[in-house]
């Protein structure tokens, strides 16, 4: 299985983002028995990470996608079900781009569900005692954008896809207490991995 592997850069008032340290990690550590992991950790910015994504599948053309995000106020792993076309956000990207009420691909579907198996990965991160549930609304910043973007792009091709966001890390932000340990995020997506390759 190839399987596409994206995280982010830090953004806003976080200092460090966990999926990018999960990412790199990864990316460093021998694959996984029938898993050939293609990692990549995407720039904060509309134009960029849609540029790079987009690149990423076409060369690639994985079996699955898997793209990881920062949601700092959740103390749960966030299986997101729906990405929605629009960009609609307080906070400019790193290039400093603000969207407001802007749709992703304006001929597009106004959303997409995500095509991972979301009650197995549930399943399998709670029978690992991870704190985790399925969400209905991934926002509607970078981490939407990147899920929507991916969804369109493999439409066509029956590629599974989705999109995780995870709490912030205990190690990156000690006050924040919905933060979970890093060992505890990096399992997580191992399982997710694991499991998505079954």
């Amino acid at each position: 299985m190839k399987l596409l592997l994206t995280g982010f850069e830090p953004f806003g008032q976080n200092s460090a983002n966990p999926t990018q340290h999960l990412v790199e990690t990864l990316a460093a550590r021998p694959p996984s028995p029938g898993v050939k992991l293609i990692a990549r950790v995407l720039p904060v910015e509309y134009v960029n990470a849609e540029q790079q994504l987009q690149a990423l599948i076409h060369a690639h053309r994985p079996d699955v996608i898997l793209s990881l995000g920062l949601a700092e106020s959740r103390a749960k792993i966030s299986l997101e079900r729906v990405a929605l076309n629009l960009d609609d956000a307080s906070l400019p990207d790193n290039a400093g781009e603000l969207r407001q009420g802007t749709p992703i691909c304006p001929e597009a579907p106004a959303a997409y569900f995500s095509t991972l198996p979301l009650d197995s990965l549930k399943i399998a991160l709670e029978n690992a005692e991870i704190p985790v549930h399925i969400s209905n609304h991934a926002g509607a910043y970078l981490c939407n954008h990147i899920f929507y973007v991916a969804r369109h792009e493999v439409e066509s091709l029956g590629i599974p896809c989705g999109f995780v966001h995870m709490p912030q890390a205990k190690e990156f932000a000690p006050a924040n207490e919905n933060a979970l340990p890093l060992d505890t995020l990096l399992r997580a997506v191992e399982i997710c991995i694991q499991t998505l390759s079954d």
